[in-house]
């Protein structure tokens, strides 16, 4: 009883706003004379009605049972019918309940004077033992897991005395139960299922099977979620008595897959002790529980599994998990290969790899795939989301039952990481959600060197779980079985429910940070502890030994066996003398890359289109394609209006937009448009889904309406983050090349919070795991007044991680446009026209590779009367024009031009209109660099040849160390051996991206254009 009385300590009552079911504290009754009041527990907990109140009905439910009894009373049940008769004859607060009887004693045998108040005393003694152990059921499911055996190390820091819990006046003893009580009988209520096909147990068997299911290796946290089926569906895999039994052969391949996981490690630690590997050691369990995943996942008809995951344990399950060639991982520790790809690599514990393979345990096909990831821990998490969710679509999948992922993390990333709270809330999106991802926390119980009393302000690090109501399973990593019958539960509920689910293995890390550190500097009792710690392969060895399962023969021939995989796959290591990159590919593209069996040529067609093609594309654009379907007003014009433009083959911006989108989805081409507001537009100028302004939610999306063959059109406005739907994005253009990905900011500076997707996927994508990627950047970028913040999409940036030479002018051959975009790592471009939107997007997926594409998108341009295009800049034949030259008079008289403006974006129609005011048509010309990298060598070179007096100069409406400057300079000096001075106009330096004054931006303005065409302003410049 005292070993009971400590836990019941721990295990204190919950109040109502720990999810406890109770009414207020005080209610009115509903009549004069009645229901006066109602004190929690006491009414509630009726066996009868009890139950409503436990499952969250509301009280409502009261004043129905006490108007069917004024009506008559035998329609209640007798229960019921004593209280109501009792608090109408006034009995005093919270004693109108009397309880039925124990079981087997009819209510209808009792006297009236047995039935009302006061006469029966034992009767409240047994409602108020049943409501204790009825709390104690609760209190179990809700916090048991704050006493169960969760640490290995037996040293948990983790805390939970910081929030006592207490009910009424339950304060004291064992929820007021004593322990005469033990040996009594109790009716279970419905919400436990510890009794099995029994409805009643003793006090002593109910809390001994509360402890065996809440309180060992295993610590649940469900109770938070809303939902009765899937708390029940919980319950049942826990409370059933002898749940978690295993077969002979089940323990015998658990047994094998910890050999394999820790020996591979040790082997590791053999021939290259100086290496870093960031092994498992500690959590060798990782291994047979991604494999027991993968298996009932298979078993349950998931043919694809895409997995992320951070450094921690990767080479093992490349190994044991993924199936990679051993000789191909030993081979990486080889610092004399040479690497035979294109691109700079990455480190071994950063690569990832695709394998399809047989599933041995259920005898079918299942592929794999890990993604690569940098350092940057949890970064690949919606990278992941976003593959699968484009393998789902690809496939029909529309329920995720073939496609699903895995996510891997460590605790303290899990914990600190924010990423990781954006990617849980895209789970339940529609456009975004996966139908349910298992994410596996290897709970080191430790950061770097940082231990989690400062790491985190939750008691777990998996507490962000709780806000998509993921049930969390926490189980000690150092006992096998009970990792992998939490893992079985893990992937059947991600097949029941399709929602996420947490598995915590709470383990230790048996090296420092890496193989090199030395974790005694901050962490010296924890590692004391495990020095001491024996390996849990000996553990469940020496269990599988004494029970019989294996005998010490079988399990030393099992670790001989392994070894020598090893060692034979080490000596064929020494073979390999070119370190190959792309078999480390973790998203193949088959056949993409060759026609019929040659490589592809290095050439684009044309992008242009038919006119009947852009006609009919055009009145899609300008149309409600869905019957009684009534448009705003406001919109009924702008329809109007494209409409009036396709009648005067033109277009402005949202057109061609619509042209290219439309096109591509015509010839077969999905296109995904995803961002902030994406559907309608930032700026108004969208509406690719039209709302019907009489029926709530009911919308239309004319582009998928232009062709019955099409593909379809996927537009989605996104969760208000960045980080996450970029690289969901950029994951959902890794699936496929023939897809259109585009993300768009809400203002291109808000790229900045998804800085880590640019830094470490899309730009160094390809130089670091040979993965092309085609995903497209819309940021609206433009100095409008507007301040710091809506004005620049940082251009300087994109422009500074180009991996093009500066100092180098390329040689010019026939098809060096096509040759530049290949060996660049990404596409950047400014276009000032419609023409060249629609060129641009379209090339994006008619080139014969795919590179990231970023796009400055205007603002003002969006409706300027100028920035319109023919139809004849988009017909058959035409491209992409990386420059546009100078068209005008000056172009006729190119001995008589004083000054060559070269710039780009929307500070063209500054400078034109400022040039007509001042006369200066025929001395001045200027050209628009549309494609900034790869840079347009071969065209600046000729137009500027063209004007061989003029001066050169470059205007941009940015500030001088922002923008373009610095890129383009030396780029034009190149071309001419530096022999030709290139002149700057623009805003001075300074350090935030724009004034929020707006006078100041004019005067800032006027001040730049007066020093582009003032013919004195650089005589004084050296």
């Amino acid at each position: 009883m005292h070993r009971l009385r400590t836990c019941a300590a721990r295990l204190r009552p919950l109040t109502a706003s720990q999810n406890a079911p109770s009414f207020s504290q005080q209610r009115t009754a509903v009549t004069p004379g009645a229901l006066r009041t109602f004190q929690p527990f006491r009414c509630y907990a009726a066996p009868v009605a009890a139950e409503p109140f436990l499952n969250g009905t509301s009280s409502n439910y009261v004043e129905e049972m006490y108007y069917a009894w004024l009506e008559n009373p035998k329609s209640v049940h007798k229960s019921w019918d004593i209280f109501f008769r009792n608090a109408n004859t006034g009995a005093p607060p919270g004693s109108a309940y009397q309880s039925p009887p124990p079981v087997g004693v009819s209510l209808s045998g009792l006297s009236q004077a047995q039935a009302l108040v006061g006469a029966q005393p034992n009767v409240e003694k047994l409602v108020e033992d049943h409501l204790a152990v009825q709390s104690l059921i609760r209190a179990y499911q809700v916090r048991g897991h704050h006493i169960a055996k969760l640490d290995p190390l037996g040293i948990s820091c983790v805390n939970f005395d910081n929030a006592p819990l207490t009910i009424g006046s339950h304060q004291s003893g064992f929820y007021g139960l004593e322990e005469a009580d033990l040996d009594k009988v109790f009716r279970l209520p419905t919400t436990t299922f510890i009794g099995g096909s029994e409805s009643a147990l003793t006090l002593r068997e109910i809390i001994r099977r509360l402890e065996m299911a809440y309180c060992q290796h295993i610590g649940v946290e469900f109770m938070f979620i809303n939902d009765l089926q899937q708390c029940q569906w919980i319950r049942q895999k826990f409370e059933k008595p002898a749940v978690m039994q295993f077969t002979l052969d089940e323990k015998r391949t658990l047994l094998t897959r910890m050999v394999r996981s820790t020996r591979f490690e040790e082997f590791l630690q053999r021939k290259w002790s100086s290496e870093k590997r960031f092994g498992l050691e500690g959590c060798e369990s990782l291994i047979p529980a991604l494999k027991t995943i993968i298996d009932k996942s298979s078993e349950n008809g998931v043919e694809s599994i895409i997995m992320g995951m951070p450094h921690r344990g990767r080479l093992n399950v490349l190994a044991n998990v993924i199936r990679k060639e051993l000789e191909q991982i030993f081979c990486q520790f080889d610092s004399k290969l040479e690497a035979a790809d294109e691109g700079s690599g990455d480190v071994k514990y950063h690569l990832g790899m695709y394998h399809r393979r047989i599933n041995r345990v259920t005898d079918r096909h299942i592929t794999l795939s890990l993604m690569a990831n940098p350092s940057h821990l949890e970064a690949v998490d919606p990278v992941v989301q976003g593959k699968t969710k484009a393998e789902q679509f690809y496939c029909g999948d529309s329920d995720g039952k073939r496609v699903m992922s895995i996510l891997l993390h460590g605790d303290a990333a899990f914990a600190g990481q924010g990423i990781v709270y954006e990617t849980f809330h895209l789970s339940d999106l529609p456009s975004y959600t996966t139908h349910g991802t298992i994410h596996v926390v290897v709970n080191n119980q430790i950061g770097f060197t940082t231990d989690p009393r400062m790491a985190r302000s939750s008691p777990y690090p998996t507490d962000v779980a709780r806000v998509v109501n993921a049930p969390i399973f926490h189980v000690n990593a150092d006992d096998p079985e009970a990792v992998m019958y939490v893992c079985n539960v893990a992937a059947e509920w991600r097949a029941t429910f399709h929602k996420d689910v947490v598995v915590d293995l709470v383990s230790y890390r048996r090296n420092g940070h890496n193989e090199m550190d030395e974790p005694m500097f901050t962490q010296p009792l924890m590692y004391k502890q495990i020095k001491k710690q024996k390996p849990v392969l000996q553990k469940y060895a020496e269990k599988l030994t004494a029970e019989g399962a294996v005998s010490r023969q079988e399990y030393e021939e099992e670790i001989a066996k392994y070894d020598k995989i090893c060692e034979e796959a080490y000596n064929r290591s020494k073979d390999e003398k070119i370190l190959h990159i792309k078999h480390w590919l973790d998203s193949p593209w088959p056949g993409f890359f060759t026609l019929d069996g040659q490589p592809k040529s290095m050439s684009c067609p044309s992008t242009g289109l038919n006119e009947e093609v852009l006609s009919h594309i055009g009145q899609v654009a300008s149309s409600v394609p869905v019957e009684d379907f009534t448009i705003h007003g406001g919109l009924t014009r702008i329809l109007k209006g494209r409409a009036t433009m396709v009648q005067n083959r033109s277009v402005d911006w949202a057109l061609g937009e619509y042209m290219a989108l439309g096109s591509l989805l015509k010839e077969g081409v999905h296109v995904r448009l995803s961002g902030q507001d994406v559907e309608r537009g930032t700026f108004s100028h969208r509406h690719h889904v039209l709302h019907d302004q009489n029926v709530d939610k009911r919308t239309c999306i004319p582009m998928n309406y232009i062709d019955p063959n099409q593909t379809p059109y996927t537009v989605c406005n996104s969760s208000l983050s960045e980080y996450g739907v970029l690289g969901f994005e950029l994951g959902f253009a890794m699936a496929s090349p023939n897809a259109l990905v585009l993300w768009e900011a809400q203002f291109g500076d808000f790229h900045n919070t998804a800085q880590c997707i640019i830094d470490q996927f899309i730009s160094p994508g390809q130089a670091k795991w040979v993965r092309q990627n085609g995903i497209v950047l819309l940021l609206p970028h433009g100095m409008e007044g507007m301040g710091p913040e809506h004005s620049s999409a940082r251009p300087e940036r994109f422009l500074q991680m180009c991996n093009d030479d500066p100092d180098v002018f390329p040689k010019i051959t026939e098809d060096f446009a096509a040759r530049q975009l290949y060996e660049c790592n990404w596409i950047v471009v400014n276009c000032s026209t419609p023409a060249n939107y629609f060129h641009v997007l379209r090339r994006q997926i008619l080139l014969p590779f795919r590179k990231p594409l970023i796009i400055f998108t205007p603002k003002s341009l969006l409706r300027h009367p100028e920035a319109k295009s023919r139809f004849d800049d988009m017909l058959p034949g035409t491209h992409l024009r990386r420059l546009i030259p100078e068209e005008g008079s000056a172009s006729q008289n190119s001995a008589g031009v004083k000054r060559l403006i070269f710039c780009t974006g929307k500070v063209y129609y500054d400078l034109t209109k400022e040039r007509k005011t001042r006369g200066l048509e025929d001395t001045v010309a200027i050209s628009r660099i549309e494609q900034l990298s790869p840079f347009p060598f071969d065209l600046v070179k000729a137009e500027a040849e063209k004007y061989p007096q003029a001066q050169l100069l470059w205007c941009q409406e940015e500030h001088k160390n922002q923008g373009y400057y610095d890129y383009v300079k030396p780029r034009i000096s190149r071309t001419f051996n530096n022999t030709r001075p290139v002149w700057y106009a623009g805003r001075e330096p300074a350090a935030a991206p724009a004034t929020g004054n707006k006078k100041a931006h004019l005067v800032e303005l006027e001040r730049f254009l007066d020093t582009a065409f003032n013919p004195d302003a650089f005589q004084n410049q050296s």
